[in-house]
């Protein structure tokens, strides 16, 4: 059975209708914090924000401004707190940055947890490996340029992203040891 998409009721007809005004919202929000966010990561949220909803907005073209923005201002919060590895003291290849002397104590500190993100980065099941290591490339690449280089659809990424990264932050707590004698200061 083929169901027809522009029948004033159906559903799927009315959010084929919101494509162009989301597209035009997040082209829009992406072209006002330059390098900081992409538009089609922006449609993406907005997407699964509106497929999330029980049905369409009754005032979609307020609604998809106001979720737009919601989440431009999202991902420029994030993205502000994120700082290049020479801010820490590290050069391009993680190592001890040129300028800047830190202690011994210091640099085999973080010489030390970059060998465990590593060896745990390793040790992450399927695809994860792959994932993790190309959002921690030095180039910064886009969610575009990673779904190319590993052959993964670009709105799989975020998802398979987030499960990654939790499975990377559960070895790695893991790997904390707690005190075994708890209280018994000797």
């Amino acid at each position: 059975m083929h169901l027809r998409t522009d029948h004033p009721h159906d559903e799927r007809g009315s959010y084929a209708r919101l494509r162009p005004l989301l597209a035009a919202e997040a082209a829009a929000a992406a072209a006002e914090l330059p390098g900081r966010v992409e538009a089609a990561d922006l449609e993406q949220a907005v997407w699964l924000r509106l497929l999330e909803r029980p049905a369409p907005p009754v005032e979609p073209g307020g609604w998809i401004r106001r979720a737009v923005r919601a989440e431009a201002r999202a991902a420029a919060g994030t993205t502000r707190h994120q700082h290049p590895y020479a801010d820490f003291g590290l050069d391009d290849a993680g190592g001890p940055a040129a300028r800047g002397a830190r202690g011994v104590e210091d640099l085999v500190i973080a010489a030390d947890q970059r060998r465990r993100v590593r060896a745990a980065v390793r040790r992450l099941p399927g695809r994860c490996p792959e994932v993790v290591t190309a959002l921690m490339s030095r180039s910064d690449p886009t969610y575009r340029e990673i779904s190319r280089e590993l052959g993964i659809s670009q709105g799989s990424l975020g998802p398979l992203r987030s499960r990654c990264l939790g499975c990377l932050r559960t070895i790695l707590d893991s790997r904390v040891g707690s005190p075994s004698g708890r209280g018994n200061a000797r």
